[in-house]
């Protein structure tokens, strides 16, 4: 039923019947089943049962909860999960959401954090886990895709340790999880790799010792190399920095290397003056540990030489802030830090491997490209099957651009797949890998293996499944469904397992990131969610088990949101037998999503209307991964132009003019359009007030209303629109439901008595749309089948019903007055950013009006966000500013770390430090809370509220000049 029920919009609603319950969500069919292998009725099946193993689950967030669920479906009992006391510490009342059903004491672990602040607190951390292990039965690791997921020296320690590591080995975490290492092996095996440099610890221990000194430098520093098995002068300083590191000692540190940089910097900048570059710390991943060197054109000099020099200065502070994110600028950490081209144009693509030392394989691609910051937000599933039915539909619509980048993707997917496959086996992967390539054009680049689970994982396993068979028997098989499941199969049996092959479960999938953030997508940490509507069906919630109710009142439990990881609340997921349906689908999931409580801030806003954007403008689009920056602002100059409308304004000079024009009947009409104000306004200030909402709305309608000559012309009748407007908003009436939640009952009998009179109006006349059908109600000549009489009374109830609407034409003023349609999908899917969206000083100041920075006095500067406040770039260097120091607007002064991202934060305008009021490092502080005195350079002049009023009138009457 679900696969087949998206033919029409009108259907979505259907599908999605209201849940009474969570049920669904504790036992969703698409994730959800008996994974038990040992129950099989033959032996071979059999034999690959892992009811022996006995994990301890080390990682946090949806995947540990993920874990638990394929477990217990695996028949999997004895487990344990290691729970970090940061999160309580930063918030007493932040509970794991997992302890809701993991009850038995014994089995939960506490650590003070999960990997620990510095080299040596992590080396300790490693062996409090073994002893944990060790002490509680436990005989296996999962550690999913955090922490120490990607650690080569935690594994190799669980190895040593005789501890079933569920993930890839030490082997296949040092060749290709160390981005170094793995450009290395990419380029032996014939692989394409952005261009770039790779070896900045050898350069840099190159300029310090000489590639002569590098024997006087190990016997000097008491380290035993056997140089005699290097073939050149690489593998020496590599051989050297290896012992170096297994010695704990520094021959080189973060300045050496920031200074080896700073010349190859220089040297790539000049060769590309207008290209932006990649600074890469060798552990980093998921945006930590990463820097952008803006380019040398970007910069101002009376010649290229001065644009260069100012372009590389930055660059060995940007090594620091790179090392300092990761933790690995301590003494004897691998401080290796790539420089590569950064290309802006870049589609994110990723490619999932699979294998087990032996055999490798691929299951399809995942589009990663909208992000920010380096986070991903939205990630969908790219396929064969998908792309050569994507083909075939826009070549019978007779789109030829459309079809022939299809076309090219499906080649570019495949080649990713070969490669993938090819570099999976040189680095004798043993379990799941994502092999992460860039693709710009015609052409991609291989960025780096992940040797972990993706966040963004079940996007492949909701289109593809493994079938195992007995390679003696071809009626002797099992299929596995989850990529969990597949690398317990793995971790437990490995060679033993057969090559799968992959089978199709749908077309397409698409996962939103639901994440703890404001509108401008910066973290807000802290929030208590205290009702979230249950899951529906075709909707997969990967939430860490915050959606699991109470046991015996089936009732929602609030959930403080921590803060102190990553900002990521949810993985909400969704499939199709298109791009368009899953779209669709993930659409109405939003829609119906209700998620209430107290300084709480979510992104499902901007999702709903970045969903709602695709759909409307070319669900094809192949957007870069600079879209989304763009994109928002945009959505920013909807919010600051509809900030400058006052609706009760507009609609109280739209009722004066109908009285005005009433005569005797004056009365009657004031009382009529009294009675309709709130229906028609109240959608509107919802849109108002979430940018991301009209966005969308926009995005959908655009060729609904327009304005043509400075007037706005209708294409689709509004009363249609509106009714539409409250569907799209989740305001539909429903008996029992708050009123503040949706139609008002009133209003709700007057718009149904309009939509009911125009859908029986347009069965009895002729009207090819809306302007035709206003055509023929502009005169008062009956048309056939009505009376003289008849038709007055038509032409009557279309004027009430009308009267009023025209406030609607607010948003085609908007959208017209900020050039919303502007930002579009050409036909070869490309998409037309205006230039003056990627201004990054109208980008920062609309971020501003996305989320208007807290009230603050003249005299002081308040925190932004919540989070950990630092006041200098690392332990042992001085503060940014002390009391008495002058700032210039653009000076940092302060760092803040929310959910694992470190943010500089800059003056906006100039003053001199009064006092500091924050003393000490990582100290929590929260949002509004003042942080430094200030005495500002110019005396900063404040609007009245008598005069902003005044503006918003002018601003409004502008707007009405239009309905004349």
């Amino acid at each position: 039923m679900f696969r087949n029920s998206l033919t029409q919009d009108d259907s979505l609603t259907r599908l999605f019947d209201v849940q009474a319950s969570n049920n669904y969500y504790l036992n969703n069919p698409m994730v959800h089943k008996d994974r038990q292998l040992a129950k099989s009725n033959t032996a071979w099946t059999r034999s690959f049962a892992c009811n022996d193993l006995k994990p301890l689950i080390i990682c946090r967030g949806p995947i540990r909860k993920e874990a638990m669920d394929v477990f217990d479906e695996m028949g999997i009992n004895h487990y344990g999960i290691l729970l970090s006391e940061k999160d309580s510490i930063t918030y007493t009342n932040a509970l794991a959401p997992e302890l809701r059903t993991l009850t038995d004491p014994d089995r939960v672990h506490r650590v003070p954090d999960y990997t620990g602040a510095t080299k040596e607190e992590r080396i300790r951390r490693i062996q409090q886990i073994i002893s944990i292990a060790y002490d509680n039965g436990y005989n296996a690791i999962f550690a999913g895709y955090g922490f120490m997921s990607e650690d080569a020296e935690m594994v190799e320690s669980m190895e040593k340790a005789g501890l079933n590591f569920i993930g890839p080995c030490s082997f296949t975490q040092k060749s290709a999880g160390m981005k170094d290492q793995a450009k290395r092996t990419a380029l032996e095996t014939g692989v394409s790799v952005t261009p770039g440099v790779n070896n900045a610890t050898s350069l840099a221990l190159f300029a310090k010792y000489g590639k002569d000194g590098l024997d006087k430098c190990a016997k000097d520093n008491k380290l035993s190399v056997d140089f005699s098995a290097c073939k050149d002068e690489e593998e020496k300083a590599l051989a050297l920095l290896a012992a170096s590191y297994a010695a704990g000692i520094d021959i080189i540190n973060a300045a050496d290397i920031g200074l080896a940089l700073q010349v190859e910097a220089k040297r790539m900048l000049a060769e590309k003056p207008n290209n932006r570059f990649r600074l890469k710390a060798i552990a980093g991943g998921g945006g930590k540990g990463q820097r952008i060197l803006q380019s040398a054109n970007s910069y101002e000099g009376a010649t290229i030489e001065e644009k260069l020099d100012k372009a590389v200065a930055k660059v060995p502070s940007l090594v620091q802030e790179c090392l300092i994110e990761l933790k690995t600028n301590g003494v004897g950490d691998n401080k290796n830090v790539l420089i590569e081209m950064n290309i802006d144009t870049t589609r994110h693509q990723e490619i999932q491997v699979v294998g087990n030392g032996e055999w490798c394989m691929t299951m399809g691609g995942r589009d990663c490209s909208l992000q920010m910051h380096e986070q991903k937000l939205l990630e969908v599933s790219v396929t064969e099957e998908e792309l050569e039915a994507a083909i075939t539909v826009a070549e019978a619509a007779g789109k030829k651009e459309e079809a022939e980048q299809l076309k090219k993707d499906l080649v570019i997917l495949q080649r990713m797949e070969q490669e993938g496959a090819v570099f999976g086996e040189a680095v004798k992967l043993d379990s799941l890998g994502t092999f992460e390539c860039i693709v710009d054009g015609d052409s991609h680049y291989f960025m780096e293996m992940n040797t972990r689970i993706q966040v963004e994982h079940r996007v492949t396993e909701l289109c593809y499944k493994l079938k195992f068979t007995n390679p003696d028997d071809s009626g002797d098989y099992f299929i596995a469904e989850s990529l969990v499941e597949v690398m317990v199969l793995l971790a437990r049996h490995g060679k033993n397992l057969p090559k799968p092959t992959r089978i199709l479960r749908e077309k397409t999938s698409v996962e939103a990131r639901m994440n703890a953030t404001n509108q401008a997508l910066q973290p807000h940490a802290g929030g208590v969610i205290e009702n979230w509507s249950n899951a529906i069906p075709g909707e997969i919630r990967d939430d860490q088990g915050i959606s699991t109710h109470n046991p015996d009142t089936d009732v929602f439990m609030k959930y403080h949101l921590a803060g102190a990881y990553d900002s990521n609340i949810a993985l909400l997921l969704t499939t199709g037998d298109t791009r368009l349906s899953s779209y669709q689908r993930l659409a109405e999931i939003l829609r119906r999503t209700e998620l209430r409580g107290k300084d709480l801030a979510t992104n499902l806003e901007f999702h709903y209307g970045l969903v709602h954007w695709f759909i409307g403008n070319g669900i094809n689009a192949r957007p870069s991964t600079r879209f989304i920056v763009p994109y928002l602002t945009a959505v920013g100059l909807l919010k600051e132009q509809a900030n400058q409308i006052d609706l009760d304004v507009a609609y109280a000079e739209i009722r004066q003019r109908y009285v005005s024009e009433a005569g005797e009947n004056a009365a009657a009409w004031a009382e009529a359009l009294d009675a309709k104000k709130l229906l028609m306004i109240r959608p509107l200030e919802r849109l108002f007030a979430e940018p991301h909402y009209m966005a969308g709305w926009l995005s959908m309608n655009k060729d609904s209303l327009s304005i043509e000559n400075g007037k706005i012309k209708w294409a689709v009748n509004p009363i249609e629109l509106l009714d539409k407007l409250y569907h799209y908003l989740n305001m539909d009436y429903e008996t029992g439901k708050p009123a503040r939640y949706m139609i008002w009952d009133h209003d709700h009998e007057i718009l149904s008595s309009a939509v009911s009179f125009y859908k029986t109006l347009n069965e009895k006349v002729t009207a090819a749309d809306f302007p035709a059908l206003e055509a023929l109600l502009a005169s008062d000549k009956a048309p056939k089948g009505f009376s003289a009489d008849e038709w007055a009374a038509v032409r009557g109830a279309h004027a009430g019903y009308f009267a009023g609407s025209e406030v609607m034409s607010v948003l085609a003023y908007i959208a017209d007055k900020t050039g919303f349609c502007e930002l579009s999908v050409n036909a070869d899917l490309s998409i037309t950013i205006p230039d003056r969206l990627t201004d990054e000083a109208l980008q920062k100041r609309m971020a501003k009006i996305l989320v208007p920075p807290p009230a603050a006095k003249s005299d002081e500067v308040l925190a932004a966000s919540g989070g950990m406040f630092y006041p200098r770039e690392a332990p042992g260097m001085d503060v940014f500013v002390n009391a008495g120091d002058h700032f210039e607007a653009g000076d940092t002064l302060y760092i803040v770390e929310v959910m694992k991202m470190f943010n500089k934060v800059i003056a906006p305008f100039a003053g001199t430090i009064d006092k500091v009021l924050i003393e000490g490092d990582g100290v929590i502080i929260k949002k509004g809370q003042p942080l430094f005195k200030i005495i500002p350079d110019e005396k900063i002049v404040m609007e009245t509220p008598e005069e902003i009023a005044e503006a918003r009138r002018a601003k409004t009457i502008e707007f009405l000049a239009t309905l004349k």
